[in-house]
């Protein structure tokens, strides 16, 4: 074996890049196999590459996914690397953008058990509306929006979910709906397109567009929040939004397990490939 592709022994939902790059790195000349990262039998240091993709159920699991990964990292290269999981796991990281200077979306974090009024967090930043998510977190899970006027009601649900884990607040952002969250799409060095998403929560199912051009301003965006990591990634995906203004903002920046709409542009999965074989040389 070669190349080990993550995933989990349960996925949440399907994944529609997984059989496109298996058959892309097989059509290559490249052994692969698909193991679960919570498959305790997986052999991982028979793999000379892992390459994490639908690691999807980690949320569920924090603790135990790094403990995976830092064993997984010890014997084979992992990409993207584990500096950069360690990093990226807890949306604590929107933070850190924000404090080198890349517009992100306000946000408010919170740590477990640390449950203020939610009316008055919302009075005080000026919310009408806001998103309540984990920081740790995949897909939709456990995301769900609050009307400023539903504050009070939505307290004892607000309280709940931040005495079971951290926890952040954003504003909802209209845009979301028109013209919509955007998903640009990097691999190996240079963004390759975007998608369209629909605003999703929870038990909700994610729809998306076909691949669109990149503006300007996002690609800007996108580089510059990538920039000190660039030359260590396989992959990303950087979720942007417009706010009021017109300006894109950093939504999330996925740099562990994000789709990557393959399907939607062919070309990425060459690039994709290319990147894997090229690492298997090294």
């Amino acid at each position: 074996m070669r190349v080990a592709i993550a995933t989990c022994l349960h996925k949440p939902e399907p994944d529609p890049d997984e059989a496109l790059l298996v058959a892309a790195l097989a059509d290559a000349g490249v052994e692969v196999r698909v193991l679960a990262w919570d498959d305790p039998d997986a052999a991982w240091h028979e793999a000379s590459l892992c390459v994490l993709r639908s690691t999807w159920n980690y949320p569920y699991h924090p603790d135990e996914f790094l403990g995976w990964a830092r064993r997984v990292a010890a014997v084979t290269r992992m990409y993207n690397p584990l500096p950069v999981l360690e990093d990226n796991y807890h949306k604590s990281y929107l933070a850190r953008l924000a404090a080198r200077g890349v517009a992100v979306v306000d946000t408010v974090h919170l740590a477990r058990g640390q449950a203020p009024d939610l009316a008055a967090l919302l009075d005080e930043r000026g919310w009408d509306r806001a998103v309540v998510k984990p920081a740790i977190s995949a897909a939709s899970m456990g995301t769900w929006r609050v009307e400023r006027t539903a504050a009070a009601a939505s307290q004892s649900r607000f309280t709940e979910d931040v005495a079971l884990r951290d926890t952040m607040v954003q504003p909802y952002m209209r845009a979301v709906e028109e013209p919509g969250e955007r998903a640009l799409i990097w691999i190996d060095g240079a963004l390759s397109h975007a998608i369209r998403k629909t605003a999703r929560f929870a038990g909700e199912h994610e729809r998306v567009s076909a691949a669109l051009p990149i503006a300007d301003d996002e690609r800007e965006l996108a580089e510059t929040a990538l920039a000190p990591l660039a030359e260590s990634l396989l992959y990303a995906r950087v979720d942007v939004v417009r706010d009021d203004a017109g300006a894109p903002r950093v939504m999330e920046l996925e740099l562990i397990e994000p789709s990557l709409y393959l399907a939607e542009h062919p070309p990425a999965l060459a690039r994709l490939v290319a990147a894997i074989v090229a690492r298997l040389r090294e």
